[in-house]
């Protein structure tokens, strides 16, 4: 350390000395975790004082030359800071000298100070000693010696100092309480010492931080129950499984805290784990909570709600057209309709279910569902029966009852709806009305003509005879029926048909039965749900609500809806999302169910059945669901025990890339329906080689799957007799074997053809002829009425009278 020059003024015979601004440096040394530590270096500035002589004030002070560091401290170091020690004791001095001059003008004041001085210096002079039986380390003991040596300057003692003699031994005490002060800092430290810690004027005393306190708040906030506070209990909702976090949040208790109670109970669990209800309802009922079982079903509860019958108004009847294939069902609703529905089917006839709604001129409405007539339509017939109120059973005058007839007439029987007959074809020649009638007594359907309750009306769809007496018929029976249903409620209805249309997406034709459906509502259909983003009428005219009663094209859905699901609307997304998860999963379920009855002998007869089965593996792409349904159907009754029809996929919409590598993973068949293969499975299909066929009618399809399957089926093979010999004479050639003399007695015998020797009736050789003979030359036949020799291949063991019949083996084609 420098120490600047000092520079002396003369003020009236005194001399005053001016210190100027000192800079006291050290290096202090930092430690931090791990090992770690870094020296840095202090600079503190000091004020300007000014002090007096008196350089006998500090004799009596103890000597500070002992002060070392025993921890990490090193020589140098403990020298630069016991310096700076001196330094400030001698200018402590100074000031001590400086006040003593002045004060020789105040002796009056100063006598009872001198009282004070003297007992503040008996106590001082005792607590070094102390201080040195309480240290521990001897290099941290202040020594007792009562003289003290400066760097510079002579020893004094309390004898020598004149100083001390003078009156300015009265302020003595003072200096010697600031070096008291100054090294009992140094001794309750560490050991260390800094320009810090000698001007601290809170003694080093330590304070808490700002984080410390927040954390100890806090700390005691969580800690800290009031008594006074009345505890909640719950009824907390437990369902089959529940994961920890969602059982927190329902008991409004910390996640950590139930883990901490699942792992007193032995159950190492996370807070996303799921656990089931009975471990759940343990935990519950530690915390004080009441438990409230719920199962998976319980999510459908109050879906259905019943209307009270003031709020019922009258709606349109729902009639359902039903009969046999082409016996005019879509013409008559074209005729009513005004359009020309029938003229766009592919092959005449209607392959798809419809819904429509008719207005008559004095604005009342009927929604009609027109069902395909075809056989493989059955499940399409079935579900319009269960939607409608009225059937319209159409019959063809020319024609009479048939099977589809019979079916539908069955069909509105399970279903418990009147029925309307309507005798169609009236204008077309050969006609017979009461044919049809007659034929309809045999299936207990008995019109009023016949005293019956059943309305049957005699009209023409193509001229337009008794339209409207037929929709007066329709109106008559809604009446009776007193059809109601409240429009002030959320909507429930039933899907009718399902697509898939490009650049929209999942299309579902819905009938409404209750309630009003509105653009924006949200909804569940079987396993899927969404969000009603537009409305269609059959006319694809966008509208913005169906009222009870009405057919209409909904867009939103976000899979393809199954054709007979219901349809309801619920309150938000969540709970139709919650819905259709449960619906999914109980799918899942019945669909991974196995059979564990039978024994094992019956398991392996039918591995080894299903090993010998022939089958054919088709993948089904329609343009609405139900057609799919309806071609999965009749193939499925194509399959007998030797072939089958395997269906990998059926679906609706065009043809995928996905479908076309399904079909050359499995060596299928894609059958197309009404719809195409995109660009990119078209690619895929020529690059592969896989076989690919598009059909627009039903009949076609079903008649090409019976021909595959039956080039499948293992041929009959068909035996035909050639002939018969009869032995006369055995002969024994030694170089041919045994020759059989045989007279040719029916048909012809060939060389090559199968043959059997037969004895007394009883068949001893079946085999080959060998070769024949005549008259020592090789023959290829002999026929009837000649003699020939006749060798069998590998068999000599021929008698006389033996019969040789020869015969082929033809295969013959089965049919399914």
């Amino acid at each position: 350390m420098e120490e600047r020059k000092k520079s002396t003024l003369s003020l009236s015979g005194s001399t005053v000395d001016v210190k100027p601004v000192s800079v006291f440096s050290g290096r202090v040394k930092q430690s931090f975790s791990h090992g770690k530590s870094k020296v840095v270096a202090v600079e503190v500035k000091k004020k300007r004082s000014f002090a007096g002589a008196g350089a006998g004030a500090a004799a009596k002070f103890p000597s500070l030359s002992g002060f070392q560091n025993g921890k990490n401290l090193t020589n140098e170091e403990l020298e630069t800071r016991l310096k700076v020690v001196k330094e400030a004791i001698k200018e402590s001095k100074e000031q001590e000298l400086l006040r003593a001059k002045n004060a020789e003008n105040e002796q009056d004041a100063a006598q009872p100070q001198s009282a004070e001085t003297s007992d503040q210096q008996e106590s001082e002079n005792a607590s070094p000693k102390k201080q040195e039986t309480n240290s521990g380390s001897p290099h941290q003991k202040i020594s007792r010696h009562k003289t003290f040596k400066h760097s510079k300057g002579p020893d004094f003692t309390d004898e020598e100092d004149p100083s001390r003699k003078s009156t300015n031994s009265k302020k003595a005490p003072d200096v010697k309480k600031d070096i008291k002060e100054l090294k009992g800092r140094y001794v309750a430290g560490s050991g260390r010492i800094s320009i810090y810690n000698a001007l601290d004027e809170d003694h080093g005393r330590r304070t808490r931080s700002l984080s410390s306190i927040r954390r100890a708040k806090q700390k005691n906030k969580f800690a800290t129950k009031n008594p006074d506070e009345i505890r909640v209990i719950k009824e907390v909702i437990l369902p089959e499984v529940i994961s920890v976090q969602e059982l927190s949040s329902r008991m409004a208790i910390r996640a950590s805290d139930v883990i901490k109670t699942l792992m007193k109970m032995g159950l190492m669990a996370t807070a996303n784990q799921i656990i089931d209800a009975d471990t759940a309802e343990l935990v519950i009922l530690e915390f004080g909570h009441n438990v409230k079982r719920i199962s998976d079903s319980d999510v459908e509860i109050g879906l259905w709600k019943e209307d009270s019958s003031e709020d019922l108004q009258f709606r349109p009847p729902v009639v359902t057209i039903m009969g046999h294939v082409d016996h005019g069902k879509t013409s008559l609703l074209d005729a009513l309709r005004k359009t020309d529905v029938a003229l766009k089917e592919a092959g005449g006839i209607t392959q798809s279910i419809g819904a429509y709604r008719v207005s008559m001129r004095d604005g009342r409405r009927i929604t009609f569902i027109d069902t395909p007539g075809h056989a493989a339509f059955t499940e399409m017939r079935s579900r319009g029966a269960n939607v409608t109120d009225v059937v319209v059973l159409v019959v063809a005058a020319d024609d009479g009852v048939k099977d589809q007839t019979i079916e539908a007439v069955n069909h509105a029987k399970a279903a418990k709806v009147p029925i309307v007959v309507a005798i169609n074809k009236i204008d077309k020649q050969g006609a017979n009305p009461d044919r049809v009638r007659k034929e309809l007594l045999t299936h207990e359907v008995v019109v009023e003509a016949y005293g019956g309750d059943v309305i049957d009306v005699e009209i023409s769809a193509k001229t337009g005879l008794n339209l409207e007496k037929l929709e007066e018929s329709i109106l008559l029976q809604a009446e009776i029926l007193d059809l109601k249903a409240n429009p002030h409620r959320a909507a429930e209805g039933i899907v009718v048909e399902s697509r898939v249309e490009k650049g929209l997406g999942p299309v579902a034709t819905a009938l409404i039965k209750k309630g009003t459906l509105r653009v924006g509502d949200i909804f569940v259909s079987g396993i899927v749900y969404g969000r009603v983003r537009a409305i269609r009428t059959d006319l694809r005219e966008t509208i913005k609500e169906l009222t009870p009663g009405m057919p209409g094209e909904i867009i939103g859905f976000n899979g393809s809806a199954v054709p007979g699901d219901d349809f309801i609307v619920v309150e938000d997304e969540g709970k139709a999302r919650e819905i259709s998860n449960y619906r999914e999963r109980k799918k899942r379920e019945q669909t991974l169910v196995i059979s564990s009855s039978g024994t094992a002998n019956q398991l392996f007869s039918k591995f080894e059945a299903d090993e010998k089965l022939q089958s054919l593996a088709v993948i089904v792409k329609a343009d609405v669901q139900g057609s799919a349904e309806a071609i999965c159907s009749s193939l499925k009754k194509l399959s007998t025990e030797e072939v089958a029809v395997k269906i990998l996929h059926s679906g609706i919409g065009e043809v995928t890339e996905s479908d076309a590598v399904l079909a050359r993973a499995s060596q299928a068949l894609i059958l197309c329906f009404n719809v195409r293969a995109n660009m990119q499975a078209r690619d895929q299909i020529s690059r592969d080689g896989i076989q690919i066929k598009y059909y627009s009618v039903i009949y076609d399809l079903i008649d090409d799957v019976k021909a595959l399957l039956s080039g499948l089926l293992t041929p009959d093979v068909k035996e035909n007799i050639l002939g018969s010999a009869e032995v006369r004479k055995i002969f024994d050639v030694s170089k041919l074997g045994r020759i059989a003399g045989c007279m040719v007695t029916s048909g012809v015998m060939k060389r090559g053809t199968k043959a059997r020797l037969m004895r007394d009736g009883v068949v001893v050789y079946s085999g080959n002829v060998k070769s024949i003979r005549r008259h020592k030359d090789d023959v290829k036949e002999v026929r009837e009425n000649f003699e020939c020799g006749i060798t069998l291949e590998n068999y000599n063991d021929i008698h006389v009278n033996d019969i040789i019949e020869g015969f082929e083996l033809e295969e013959v084609a089965r049919q399914l």
